[in-house]
């Protein structure tokens, strides 16, 4: 991994702990939560830039990936009622306790906003080699080779075809 996929990992952790920490208040207002959520995400891309973290554009790149995980996460417990470790689709116990909470409770409160949004959420689940996402399981569309992410990620080529596109799937996926 290079350096700048190292820091722009470490800048994709950070806005979930800065949208994470803000999240307790959202119990108050659940209708809104997904409208919420946007902005907590666009706040903690502002953040990033205005520290000097990350530049105006890699920050947007950043918040578009963590909006498309949260998002995926939430439309799937959403329709499924399943847990988070399936839409992870692996041990629970593989993942940092750090990213659980911030799924878990990111997704947690927008499930009943997701059920509202369905329409837009179709797009949340496609992924590209080269973007940044959170743990879970991602399943090549050319070829159906699967790969788990224990943890933040640059998304790889598949290794088994080189294929670039991707599907998160859950454990209650099939082939």
């Amino acid at each position: 991994m290079n350096q700048s996929h190292s820091r722009l990992i470490a800048a994709y952790e950070r806005m979930m702990e800065r949208v994470h920490s803000g999240l307790a208040e959202l119990e108050q207002v659940e209708a809104d939560a997904l409208p919420e959520l946007r902005r907590r995400i666009d706040e903690a891309a502002e953040l990033s830039v205005r520290l000097g973290e990350l530049t105006r554009e890699e920050a947007e790149l950043i918040g578009a990936y963590v909006r498309r995980d949260v998002e995926d996460a939430g439309h799937y417990l959403a329709e499924t009622g399943h847990e988070l470790k399936d839409w992870l689709r692996f041990d629970l116990e593989l993942v940092e306790d750090r990213m659980l909470e911030w799924f878990g409770t990111a997704a947690d409160h927008t499930r009943l906003a997701f059920l509202q949004f369905s329409d837009e959420l179709e797009r949340a689940s496609h992924y590209r080699a080269g973007e940044i996402t959170g743990p879970g399981t991602l399943r090549c569309d050319a070829c159906g080779a699967e790969v788990a992410l224990h943890g933040t990620s640059v998304i790889l080529p598949c290794v088994a075809c080189g294929g670039e596109s991707f599907k998160r799937i859950a454990a209650d996926a099939t082939s």
